[in-house]
C-alpha cells in the first residue's frame, strides 16, 4: 500500500481497495484506432507513421505470446523505448491474472483469439466526424453486452486500452462535454498546442450538447465501447478503469449516460497523476466522485534506460499498465521493488531476443 497514492475521496479509495484486494481479477484490453494518430507529431506510439496501425494488435499479441505476430518486434518509440505493455505483461504474469482482448475498431486485427465487435476505426477528427451517431449507439450497446458478460465471471473487471493518438480525441471529448481538460502525452515534450488546435477544429462541428453527437463528432470508437462496458459491468461487480487521460474521457461520457459510481474506480501510474502538463487529479474530481489510485512502480531505480524512460515522461501509461500493476500488487502482496525486479527480467528477455 506504500506504493499507492489515493486522491479524490480518500476514504472511498481505501474502501475500494479493501473490497478488491483478495478477489479474482480479469483484465480486458480494448484495442481500437483513430486516424487522428496519423497527424504528424501527435503520438510516438510506433516507430513511424506506417507502423502506428500495428501498435494495438501488436500490444495484444505481446501480452499473450511474449512476442508479436503482425510486426517483427514489440511496439517501440522511434528511439527504441518499449511499449507500456511490458509493464502490463509483468503485472499479469506475476499475479496470474487472466486477460482477454476485444477489438473495438482496430485497423488491424491481432493474430490470436479475441472478441470481435465489428466496429469501424475512427476518422481523423480534425477534418471529419469520428463516427456516425448510430455507430456510437452501436458501440455503447455492444460494450454493454460485453461488460455484462465479463463482469459476471470475475470479482473485479479491469479495463485497459491501446489506441494510438487517443489522448487527443479524449481531450476533444472532455472539452466538448464542458470540462477544462489538460491531457498527458506519450512523450515528455507534450504537444499541447497541436492537440488543442486539433480539438478546436473538431469542436467547431459541435451543434448541440447531445453526448452521443459529441462522441460521434470528436471521439474514437474505444470511448463509447468502454463506456458501455462500464455502465453494465459496474451494476454487477467492481470495475477498475486502467488508464489516464483516455479513461477520464470514458468517465466523462459515462457521467452523461449513467454508471454505478460505488463500483467504479480509476487506476493509473504516478507518471500520469504527477504530470505537470496535464490536470488528471483535478479532472477526475471534477468529472465524477469516484475513487482514484496511482501506483508508483519506481522505475527510476531501474538499471535499464528503457524502463527508466517511463519515469522520465515517455509513454507514462497505456495498455492498462497502472491498473494491472495495482491489481498485481494487491493480489501478490509484492511491493514495487519486487515488481521492478520482474519487469527488469522481462525487459532483459525482450532485448536479448531481438
Amino acid at each position: 500500500m506504500n506504493d499507492f497514492e489515493f486522491f479524490g475521496d480518500l476514504q472511498k479509495a481505501e474502501n475500494f481497495v479493501g473490497r478488491i484486494k483478495d478477489k479474482n481479477f480479469l483484465f480486458s484490453l480494448v484495442i481500437s484506432y483513430t486516424e487522428t494518430c496519423e497527424i504528424p507529431g501527435i503520438t510516438f506510439a510506433g516507430a513511424d507513421k506506417e507502423s502506428i496501425k500495428y501498435t494495438p494488435p501488436a500490444d495484444a499479441e505481446y501480452l499473450y505470446y511474449g512476442n508479436c505476430k503482425t510486426i517483427d518486434k514489440i511496439p517501440m518509440t522511434p528511439d527504441g523505448k518499449p511499449t507500456p505493455a511490458l509493464l502490463t505483461k509483468t503485472a499479469l504474469e506475476s499475479s496470474s491474472i487472466p486477460h482477454i482482448v476485444i477489438n473495438a475498431g482496430s485497423k488491424v486485427s491481432p493474430q490470436l483469439p479475441f472478441i470481435q465487435t465489428g466496429l469501424s476505426p475512427g476518422k481523423n477528427i480534425s477534418v471529419n466526424p469520428a463516427m456516425t451517431d448510430s455507430q456510437v449507439a452501436q458501440a455503447v450497446n455492444y460494450g454493454r453486452i460485453v461488460g455484462r458478460t465479463l463482469a459476471s465471471i470475475t470479482d473485479c473487471l479491469i479495463i485497459g486500452e491501446s489506441v494510438p493518438g487517443g489522448t487527443t480525441t479524449a481531450l476533444a471529448v472532455m472539452k466538448a462535454l464542458g470540462y477544462k481538460a489538460q491531457v498527458s502525452s506519450s512523450i515528455p515534450n507534450n504537444p499541447v498546442i497541436l492537440k488543442n488546435q486539433i480539438a478546436s477544429m473538431a469542436l467547431e462541428r459541435i451543434e448541440s450538447d447531445n453526448p452521443y453527437g459529441i462522441i460521434a463528432n470528436v471521439g474514437d470508437p474505444m470511448i463509447p465501447f468502454v463506456t458501455g462496458m462500464l455502465s453494465s459491468a459496474s451494476e454487477i461487480n467492481p470495475v477498475l478503469l486502467a488508464g489516464g487521460t483516455q479513461m477520464a474521457a470514458v468517465l466523462a461520457f459515462a457521467s452523461k449516460i449513467g454508471f454505478k459510481k460505488e463500483n467504479t474506480a480509476i487506476g493509473t501510474t504516478c507518471y500520469i497523476s504527477d504530470d505537470e502538463s496535464a490536470n488528471f487529479k483535478n479532472l477526475i474530481s471534477e468529472i465524477a466522485d469516484i475513487p482514484a489510485i496511482a501506483v508508483n512502480p519506481h522505475l527510476e531505480n531501474s538499471k535499464f534506460p528503457g524502463l527508466r524512460a517511463f519515469s522520465e515522461g515517455f509513454a507514462k501509461e497505456g495498455v492498462g499498465a497502472g491498473g494491472t500493476i495495482i491489481a498485481s500488487l494487491l493480489k501478490t502482496k509484492n511491493d514495487s521493488s519486487k515488481y521492478l525486479d520482474l519487469a527488469e527480467q522481462e525487459y532483459r528477455r525482450i532485448f536479448t531476443s531481438l
